[in-house]
């Protein structure tokens, strides 16, 4: 049976990803218009060399690209949006004292909120991108988010905070073929598309010189503050708890060695009072999750039945 064409809108972020991705829905038959979203306010600055991302050139990539599949090009600007909901909170996360995935809150936020409401709006049946997971359709209409088939290149782990509804509105080309990167740019340069040799971006996408520290500092000025270890010893001092990382190793600048010799991690990082608590790999074990906002695939769990109170009369079998 021969699937209805969709209006597809295609985020194409100047990648050879995302371009390949928009180029296999429009030869699947769906009506596929480009967009580019614009997220930063000063463009020049995002990119240096194979960091970063969303610079002029980006734009410019994917217009070329959009040219060479033959669908029509648009760039939206979304640069306050981003900078509210993905930069501001990665900022405020880690002044809380939390480690926090900018990917993961652009999907949420960004591409499958902001762009997605707005392609809805505007009559799009899809959005369209360049990610690498599939979304697998139940017979009773449900719908689930699934690993690539690529296990290697999967991306459906920063694609989790998806809901069923916007999972309806979604579309991953790349996400059920077995395909490398390789195969993918032999792809891309097959199509005539030029980002087939454009180098990936690495780390976050506007933190173009992979700098961390030094942007949170910027922004969160340098706090300075107490490193101890388990029993609450000072061994070492730092600049702004912001720094670090639960399970960290390496940076720590303790001076000194553990008694036992062996390397010391970040246990606890407590932005109340500024403190770094390390120790060893050991105290690092989990044995229990506390979560918010759930996300399950598929059917949620029931909640365990109530314990009852100990004082409770237990009930005996007859001999």
């Amino acid at each position: 049976m021969t699937k209805t064409p969709l209006r597809v809108l295609a985020a194409m972020s100047g990648g050879v990803d995302s371009a390949v991705a928009a180029a296999r829905a429009a030869e699947a038959g769906h009506d596929v218009t480009g967009v580019h979203l614009a997220l930063s306010a000063n463009p020049q600055s995002f990119r240096t060399g194979a960091r970063g991302c969303c610079t002029i050139e980006d734009s410019r990539d994917a217009r070329r690209a959009a040219d060479v599949i033959g669908i029509p090009f648009y760039v939206w600007d979304l640069a306050e949006r981003f900078r509210e909901d993905v930069v501001d909170d990665f900022v405020a996360e880690y002044e809380a004292g939390r480690t926090p995935n900018p990917c993961l809150r652009c999907n949420e936020k960004i591409k499958f909120a902001a762009l997605l409401d707005k392609a809805l709006a505007l009559g799009f049946d899809a959005v369209c991108t360049g990610h690498y997971a599939t979304v697998v359709l139940n017979e009773d209409g449900t719908r689930e988010l699934h690993r690539a088939s690529d296990m290697a290149k999967d991306q459906s782990y920063v694609l989790g905070v998806l809901d069923e509804k916007q999972l309806a509105h979604a579309m991953f080309p790349l996400g059920d073929t077995l395909t490398t990167k390789d195969e993918i740019r032999a792809e891309a340069e097959r199509r005539g598309l030029a980002v087939a040799k454009k180098p990936d971006s690495h780390d976050i996408c506007f933190i173009a010189d992979g700098d961390t520290q030094g942007f949170l500092a910027a922004r969160l000025g340098k706090a300075e503050g107490d490193i101890v270890d388990e029993s609450g010893t000072k061994i070492g001092s730092h600049e702004g708890a912001y720094g670090f990382t639960i399970g960290q190793r390496k940076g720590l600048r303790i001076g000194h060695p553990a008694a036992d010799g062996k390397p010391r991690y970040v246990l606890d990082i407590s932005p109340v009072n500024n403190t770094v608590t390390v120790g060893p790999a050991e105290a690092l074990d989990v044995t229990a999750l506390t979560a918010i906002k759930p996300r399950w695939c598929g059917t949620a769990p029931r909640a365990p039945a109530a314990t009852p109170p100990s004082s409770a009369p237990t009930a005996t079998r007859p001999r």
